[in-house]
């Protein structure tokens, strides 16, 4: 199975982690130890899944190192499934059956439900990326259409109007056809939210940069680059950035325009 750190052997230190697993509330799930996960279609490629319904969530989120070489050519998604690939650094070429897109660091795609999403790393090193899929609720009148993007090509928003925290919507939000988006959200040092936010939206979040103290439930915890956060409906949350150098900001998905079903 083996380490996403590929740390093997025995901790120089106690066994202790940072983690926090409250099924179907929240979690906290840090990088060290995370473990591969073999998944039918991904070739040369370390895979760990993160958020799924096991956990609470209604979606899947991965965190994928692609080896030189590695790829997907078996299609990732399944009919009434949509996806999304985000680039946290390297080279990656995202296809459907009908043409294919080169993405670099900061680069995604989405993908409705039905079309498989190959993959495929382009560069000579390690390209890491953030995927994601979750099934479709599709809304009668409307529906969704791929894009194809990149962060760094996008005007930043102040998060509600503060200068030290910036915001970027990765999908369209005002198209009923997505029942999903994902930002990216970024706090230079020192800032927070404005208040600790209570909704019914869940996230998944993986930590792009930087260092924070982030509230889940309540409850204050250290969170650094490459620790995962899953936020079930409800959870009561908010973030602010610590450390030096790095702002802290992370990549996380949000379920949106739809009436909750009863």
């Amino acid at each position: 199975m083996g380490y996403k750190n590929n740390q093997m052997g025995y901790n120089k230190d106690l066994l202790h982690s940072r983690s926090v697993i409250k099924r179907g509330n929240y979690a906290l799930i840090p990088h060290d130890g995370l473990v591969k996960n073999v998944i039918p279609g991904f070739e040369q490629c370390e895979v760990t899944v993160l958020g799924s319904p096991k956990l609470g969530a209604s979606f899947v989120d991965y965190i994928i190192n692609m080896l030189p070489g590695g790829r997907n050519t078996r299609g990732f998604g399944a009919e009434g499934v949509q996806t999304f690939v985000y680039v946290v650094k390297g080279s990656l070429k995202v296809s459907d059956d009908e043409e294919s897109h080169e993405l670099t660091t900061g680069g995604y795609a989405y993908f409705p439900a039905g079309k498989l999403m190959y993959l495929e790393n382009l560069a000579n090193e390690d390209t890491e990326i953030f995927l994601y899929k979750k099934r479709y609720e599709p809304l009668e009148g409307y529906e969704a259409h791929k894009v194809v993007g990149n962060v760094n090509d996008l005007e930043a928003i102040h998060y509600e109007d503060m200068e030290d925290v910036l915001f970027w919507n990765l999908l369209p939000t005002d198209n009923l056809g997505f029942d999903m988006n994902f930002h990216v959200l970024t706090f230079k040092q020192g800032a927070s939210h404005g208040y600790v936010e209570t909704h019914v939206q869940e996230h998944g979040a993986y930590i792009l940069s930087g260092e924070g103290m982030y509230n889940l439930d309540n409850e204050w915890m250290p969170v650094e680059k490459g620790d995962y956060i899953f936020m079930g409906a409800y959870a009561p949350q908010a973030a602010y950035a610590i450390g030096r150098g790095e702002p802290l900001s992370y990549v996380y998905s949000k379920d949106c325009n739809r009436d909750p079903i009863i």
